[in-house]
């Protein structure tokens, strides 16, 4: 099938967004705290992240800081809907990584992860941006997933779909520490996690990941799958399973997604239709808070090694 076809028929699927708000932490409940080990101080790292990406298929490293989803920080200027080329962006959205500060620091992360998922392999966005020293530093951010590759020379604004994907491809390799971890994405409609090397090495069904960073009312949902909690804050990923938080003074926890991020609960409860082969989600609720029965099949799931 095309991917013109493609995305007529899924632009069908999307469904109206309200407004929630981006920066309040969900707890996620009972079964989720039972669960927690190995608490974690929480520390916010903020800087660029270690940008060597290796991929085979969907095997990509995530050490995407969640500060960088923190739209309060990049006021949301990062997020560019024109070509996916420096000449090319929105003015904002080129200043907001020109930006020699802190949000400058996240815009560019935040960036690279989007070119990494969005472009081919054989593709970069190349710039470069002075900072307060008058220091010019060159970069080069290569794609490497291509879900949207011809975003080097046309507009997203009006593609949901892609916009989707892209989302939940980002969403999926953020991490609370800023650490590298490698992960495997599978979805339905890339061809992600296809190798069979890579489907019999990452074997522990992390979660799944959906949402929408471009919309007027951005949001980002996850789930996390029961059997891959505990290994998943082995390795020190907490978008799934939720960042644990411990209150010194009463020694009570708190769980709470990556920045914006909002955990529903249990992938088991939430998506259907699992993939024979790759184990992926083919569909999760959209957020049943609202819509009880609404699913969308634009899902990153995510894997990890034993």
């Amino acid at each position: 099938m095309k991917r013109g076809t493609v995305m007529v028929l899924c632009c069908a699927r999307s469904v109206a967004v309200l407004a929630l708000p981006l920066l309040t932490a969900a707890c996620i409940g009972a079964e989720l705290d039972e669960q927690a080990e190995g608490l974690v101080g929480e520390e916010e790292l903020v800087g660029e992240a270690e940008g060597a990406f290796e991929t085979d298929n969907g095997y990509l490293a995530n050490a995407l800081n969640f500060n960088a989803l923190n739209f309060n920080a990049l006021n949301f200027n990062a997020l560019n809907f024109n070509a996916l080329n420096f000449n090319g962006m929105d003015p904002n959205a080129r200043a907001s990584i020109l930006n020699p500060g802190a949000n400058g620091a996240l815009a560019r992360d935040l960036l690279r992860y989007i070119v990494s998922c969005s472009l081919g392999p054989a593709q970069t966005f190349s710039f470069s941006w002075t900072d307060s020293g008058g220091v010019v530093h060159p970069e080069a951010y290569r794609g490497s997933l291509g879900i949207a590759p011809w975003w080097s020379s046309s507009g997203i604004a009006n593609d949901t779909f892609h916009q989707r994907l892209i989302t939940a491809c980002v969403a999926a390799r953020t991490n609370w520490y800023g650490v590298s971890v490698m992960v495997s994405l599978r979805d339905d409609y890339n061809g992600l996690g296809t190798q069979p090397s890579e489907i019999s090495t990452y074997t522990v069904r992390e979660g799944a990941f959906w949402g929408n960073l471009f919309s007027s009312t951005p949001y980002v949902r996850a789930c996390y799958s029961p059997g891959g909690v505990t290994r998943a804050r082995q390795m020190m990923r907490d978008c799934a399973a939720g960042h644990v938080t411990v209150d010194p003074a009463t020694g009570a926890t708190t769980v709470q997604g990556c920045g914006p991020m909002v955990i529903l609960g249990s992938c088991d409860t939430l998506c259907s239709g699992v993939d024979t082969t790759r184990g992926f989600y083919r569909q999760c609720l959209e957020d049943p808070s609202i819509w009880p029965w609404l699913r969308t099949d634009l899902v990153v799931t995510s894997f990890l090694t034993p």
